[in-house]
């Protein structure tokens, strides 16, 4: 299965290919290498088109001092994004598609995702080659209070801290000695021409990804299905149908920054393979399950992800959900909670 390579006919009026597009984007070095990478696939399909880029500061970017969770969750890096394309001052958005909320607003839809980059997680550090290897004590940064739950769960003796800020940030932490190790998506390191900071590339039993990591998606007004017709070439059908069963995993669980949930989907011939888990921040109840089967349209990708949330439901995630949003509950974490993945 591969993404159409031809453009609408340009015989169809309502999709006539537009003179100008502006593309809103976080400004952080990642999400403009995102933007870039979309921009320099339109004007390949569309060269008579002028794509610029619209540069934006959200309110995911602004708040560092507190947890996601805690002042809106991931639409904090969306929401700037949809405004500008609500009032006309941008037409398409462009996000890592595991920090765009289950539910989009009303208005608004994804028109395509594009091929996926390595989903995996990967372990950055100069002092240790993996995470076995780390003496009790050793600390650990992670954004993902998904990594944490699977880093407590199956390495009980490090030290798991929060850490935030976008990408070179979170390298410079490492690098003045404030973390012995941490972990960031290997999407954003490849992206950025960093993949030689990558001591190791996790197992999907050390840290199972996130739903849609590694992936780019490409939001839109609902109401401008001319430029979704001239998006969709750069749709890959096989990254959107994984994608599509992850996040009905983490819609049927209500998914959310302050949930430890996990979704991968990987292709086997015509088969796509679904892992999931959710969990205790401080992984002392981890829950998982698994299905495979065919997944030839969104509906039946759909189907899979909710069948793989309803076997986590039914093995007992409604309590860890419920644990979750009490506050007087267990917290999990020994340290504050981490916020959700976020772009970078």
């Amino acid at each position: 299965m591969h993404a159409s390579a031809t453009p609408p006919s340009t015989t169809d009026t309502a999709t006539a290919v537009p003179r100008k597009l502006v593309i809103a984007s976080r400004e952080s070095r990642l999400a403009l290498w995102q933007a870039e990478h979309v921009r320099a696939a339109l004007q390949q399909y569309y060269p008579a088109c002028d794509v610029s880029i619209l540069g934006m500061t959200t309110r995911g970017d602004q708040i560092l001092d507190r947890t996601l969770s805690k002042v809106g969750g991931k639409g904090l890096f969306v929401k700037e994004l949809e405004v500008a394309m609500a009032e006309g001052r941008a037409d398409l958005a462009v996000h890592s598609l595991k920090d765009v909320p289950m539910e989009l607003p009303a208005g608004f839809t994804l028109a395509a995702v594009m091929t996926r980059e390595d989903p995996r997680d990967a372990l950055v550090s100069e002092r240790f080659a993996s995470l076995a290897e780390m003496p009790p004590g050793t600390v650990v940064g992670t954004s993902s209070l998904r990594r944490e739950a699977a880093l407590r769960a199956r390495y009980p003796h490090l030290e798991i801290r929060p850490l935030r800020g976008n990408l070179d940030t979170r390298l410079a932490k490492l690098d003045r000695g404030d973390y012995g190790a941490i972990i960031l998506a290997a999407a954003g390191l490849k992206r950025l021409g960093l993949g030689a900071r990558i001591r190791a590339l996790l197992a999907p039993e050390d840290s199972l990804p996130a739903a849609g990591q590694g992936a780019l998606g490409i939001e839109i007004r609902a109401d401008r299905p001319g430029l979704a017709a001239w998006l969709a070439p750069l749709n890959d059908k096989p990254t959107f149908l994984a994608v599509t069963a992850e996040r009905a995993v983490s819609r049927a669980l209500g998914g959310s920054c302050q949930v430890p949930l996990a979704a991968h989907a990987r292709w086997d011939g015509t088969q796509l393979r679904l892992d999931a888990f959710v969990a205790l921040p401080d992984g002392t109840r981890c829950l998982r399950a698994s299905a495979a089967g065919p997944a030839a349209s969104a509906a039946e990708a759909e189907r899979l992800g909710a069948g793989v949330g309803d076997e986590l439901l039914a093995q007992g995630a409604g309590d860890i959900l419920a644990a979750l949003a009490d506050p007087a509950g267990p917290a999990g974490s020994a340290a504050a909670p981490a916020p959700s993945d976020s772009p970078t």
